[in-house]
């Protein structure tokens, strides 16, 4: 059973931008925290965003603070990131996240992923 799905990759210049999104099923997306992680070849997955809707709070990484922004749709059950000014270390897979329980930062933390989708920045 299909959880979450991520759209909106694609291959953008420096500079562009691109909106992720991340359809998630009623059960799902009802957990407090989401989060976008992503990967690229070689290096371990890394945190990227989350956001706790209880408390209406959003948390970054410092890589992307100030160019990304992590928002929710309840109405579509999608969570989206927004990204703007990208750069060519942006480039890789990014993966939508539901978290189960402790530190948010830690993609242990979080026990339901999407597929991914691909985000290439040409220089």
């Amino acid at each position: 059973q299909v959880q979450l799905v991520e759209s909106g990759g694609g291959l953008v210049q420096a500079g562009g931008s691109l909106r992720l999104s991340c359809a998630a099923s009623r059960r799902t997306f009802s957990t407090v925290t989401m989060g976008w992680f992503r990967q690229a070849p070689g290096k371990e997955r890394e945190f990227v965003a989350a956001l706790n809707w209880i408390r209406s709070s959003t948390y970054y990484a410092d890589s992307v603070k100030g160019r990304f922004t992590i928002s929710r749709d309840n109405a579509k059950n999608t969570v989206y990131l927004q990204m703007n000014s990208l750069k060519p270390e942006d480039t890789a897979v990014y993966y939508c996240a539901a978290h189960r329980s402790g530190n948010f930062y830690n993609s242990l933390s979080y026990n339901t992923w999407g597929q991914g989708t691909q985000v290439t920045v040409s220089s």
